[in-house]
């Protein structure tokens, strides 16, 4: 399960490169069945891809553009927003043309097939893996899990603190850690929260009496909930002119681990735009069977199976 990532990081590596000194070098690949990366620079009126190989262009058929193309379940745009974005590939043939130079016949369904039989269909629930976000939506982020192969990362499983849209987690382009946290009928649901920290890992990142910056996400008659990172949020006395989406300067009250609660002073509140940086994990191994988020000596427990 080794050597399948997200379309973008194959790119500059060393045999890569070297594949895209010449046409000798994409005859190599294509002797040996290689999986290549290289830049859509076109898509033409036939929803033809024309890749960039170094010196030389290749072509990657409509067709052969994508799994499910051919048999009509994914729709074109699937290849026209590839222009101008790295794409992965087999060399599955030579076109000679009639001025004598050879046109390399490329196939993107080909290199997602391979990483499907040999990568994604060996996924289990709790796998952890590499994965790039693609686009966002209101009700979740889609991410390449291999070779542009999609997966959805719904919105109440990015972090334990709720948010009203992924844009303020991810960004297009950003490299990330995911959980497979389901299969149903090939199709792949993501989570992420659980990789960023139990209760008890976050809150021992503050320390009672400190002045921190934090999110107001809700505010409700008895106070507004303040998120200090992605998986951790406090309770904030009621303070006038404030809404949710605000950036905020809190002051640590008190730090309860049994009940999970911070309590926290709102100092000041502000409208400011924050852009979204690489989480922090705070777990590196490759699969995770259970996660529990509560504190061992937590009234309520928060956890996850997979």
């Amino acid at each position: 399960m080794i050597g399948y990532y997200p379309e973008g990081r194959l790119i500059n590596s060393v045999e890569n490169k070297g594949a895209m000194v010449s046409l000798q070098g994409i005859m190599e690949a294509y002797q040996d069945s290689r999986i290549l990366e290289a830049r859509a620079v076109v898509c033409d009126s036939s929803h033809n891809l024309i890749v960039e190989l170094g010196s030389i262009r290749g072509v990657i058929p409509r067709e052969e553009g994508a799994i499910g193309i051919k048999e009509g379940s994914v729709r074109d745009i699937a290849i026209i927003s590839r222009v101008n974005k790295p794409v992965c590939f087999i060399v599955k043939d030579f076109m000679k043309n009639a001025d004598g130079t050879v046109t390399p016949i490329l196939s993107r369904r080909a290199a997602q097939e391979r990483c499907m039989s040999e990568y994604v269909d060996n996924l289990i629930p709790g796998d952890i893996i590499d994965a790039r976000i693609t686009h966002l939506d209101s009700f979740g982020a889609f991410a390449d899990i291999g070779c542009g192969i999609v997966s959805l990362l719904p919105i109440d499983s990015i972090s334990v603190s709720r948010i009203e849209h992924p844009r303020e987690r991810f960004s297009v382009g950003m490299d990330i850690r995911a959980i497979i946290k389901n299969k149903d009928n090939g199709r792949i649901s993501l989570s992420h929260k659980e990789l960023l920290g139990t209760w008890e890992e976050n809150a021992a990142r503050f320390s009672i009496g400190e002045t921190v910056a934090g999110v107001i996400r809700s505010v409700e008659d008895y106070g507004a909930f303040v998120e200090l990172t992605p998986n951790l949020a406090g309770l904030a006395e009621m303070h006038e002119n404030i809404s949710s989406g605000q950036q905020a300067s809190v002051y640590i009250k008190n730090i309860i681990p049994s009940r999970m609660k911070i309590k926290l002073i709102i100092i000041d509140a502000f409208t400011g735009i924050r852009t979204p940086t690489r989480p922090i994990y705070f777990y590196s191994g490759d699969h995770i069977d259970r996660f529990r988020y509560s504190p061992e000596n937590s009234v309520k427990v928060v956890e996850s199976v997979f």
